[in-house]
């Protein structure tokens, strides 16, 4: 069996998602699989050294599998020859000058977003990657969600005929932490600590509306502060100072108009925590993380608006549900495969840094037309 090991520096892996998408399902569960299969005689295995601030945390990950290492020294890590790639999943705001010393030191970068806390800082880190020949790639995990994959089935089918818009509601109830403990951290509402929703959720959007449905030309966003007051880890009160919630609608190549709803002050009555409505002049459909429901043109009722009546027709009853193509797997688990498959055997990876940015940038640009209460437009990237 011909082994390509990986050697892998995971900082910030103690963190909710670096934690639970990124070591646990990701990384340990391709080790656990016996590593990435290229052939019945040929396999890429990742062999992982967690790094973060907290070492009783460290030790306890480390434990869940065999002959995983940890380190609370960044600096080492990134010294040992043996770890050819630095992932990092921090808060924000640790990112871009962590992932330059990983750059300096010659190591392949892969990275959470957003990348940077600007679109420039963002820009200059693919430029300093490209520079230096490194490989890169930036999480943009949501384009492996099973009801996206099936989304991305009914375009090429040409199910929708002409797009015409796009309608996302994302979001639920975080609790304040006073009564109910917060699910989310607390920095995620601090804007002096790189909070805000739409810092966080429009560098999603922007994969999301490129890859499926047209590249972004221009952003309105309103946002808002709704919960003033939340209590933190330690059940101390802080002020919220960043954003919780971003209505934003985007203008999309082509013509494509989409509409997002982000909210941490929303409760759920839909089909999931996100949903994609899709319309089209031929069809509709409207996918969830994992499920996808769909509606022809042939097959659409004829509405008459009476409010006077009760509505004769049961407008959940005329869709279909979309046929399961393929197995599924978690879409954190197959973007790593991915990249551990373009640094050992050189295969494409085109979500790289530069796409990242684009992320932070439309991130900008939303926090921009809030300001400005504006459209704003969105220029594109140096290539």
């Amino acid at each position: 069996m011909k082994t390509h090991e990986i050697g892998i520096i995971m900082n910030g892996v103690t963190g909710r998602m670096g934690t639970n998408q990124h070591f646990i399902r990701s990384i340990l569960a391709i080790r656990k699989q016996g590593g990435v299969h290229v052939s019945d005689g040929e396999r890429i295995l990742p062999v992982p050294v967690l790094v973060g601030r907290n070492e009783a945390k460290l030790q306890r990950l480390a434990a869940m599998g065999e002959g995983i290492r940890y380190t609370t020294d960044l600096e080492a890590a990134l010294a040992d020859q043996a770890n050819t790639v630095y992932f990092d999943a921090q808060t924000t705001g640790r990112r871009a000058p962590a992932v330059k010393r990983a750059i300096a030191a010659g190591k392949h970068i892969y990275c959470e977003k957003p990348t940077a806390t600007s679109a420039k800082g963002a820009c200059e880190l693919y430029e300093l990657a490209k520079r230096a020949g490194v490989k890169h790639g930036v999480v943009q995990d949501k384009l492996w969600l099973p009801g996206l994959l099936k989304l991305q089935t009914l375009i090429k089918a040409g199910f929708f005929g002409e797009l015409l818009s796009v309608r996302g509601e994302f979001g639920y109830w975080v609790f304040e932490g006073d009564v109910v403990p917060c699910q989310r951290p607390s920095w995620n509402y601090r804007q002096e600590d790189d909070g805000g929703i739409i810092v966080d959720m429009l560098c999603h959007w922007r994969y999301v509306l490129d890859n499926l449905f047209g590249a972004v030309k221009a952003v309105s966003c309103l946002g808002a502060t709704h919960v003033k007051q939340r209590w933190d880890e330690q059940g101390q009160p802080y002020a919220c100072t960043a954003d919780d919630s971003a209505y934003a609608t985007f203008e999309l190549a082509g013509g494509v108009i989409a509409h997002f709803n982000s909210s941490w002050c929303v409760r759920v009555r839909r089909d999931d925590l996100l949903t994609l409505q899709v319309d089209g002049t031929k069809g509709s459909a409207v996918a969830g993380l994992r499920d996808c429901v769909l509606q022809h043109g042939s097959a659409t009722p004829r509405p008459v608006w009476n409010p006077d009546v009760a509505n004769p027709i049961d407008f959940f009853a005329g869709w279909q549900t979309a046929p399961e193509y393929q197995e599924y797997e978690n879409a954190f688990k197959v973007q790593w495969e991915l990249f551990l498959r373009h640094v050992a055997l050189d295969e494409p990876f085109r979500w790289d840094l530069r796409e990242g940015a684009k992320g932070v940038q439309l991130a900008e640009k939303g926090l921009e037309s809030w300001r400005q209460r504006a459209w704003v437009e969105v220029p594109d990237l140096p290539v």
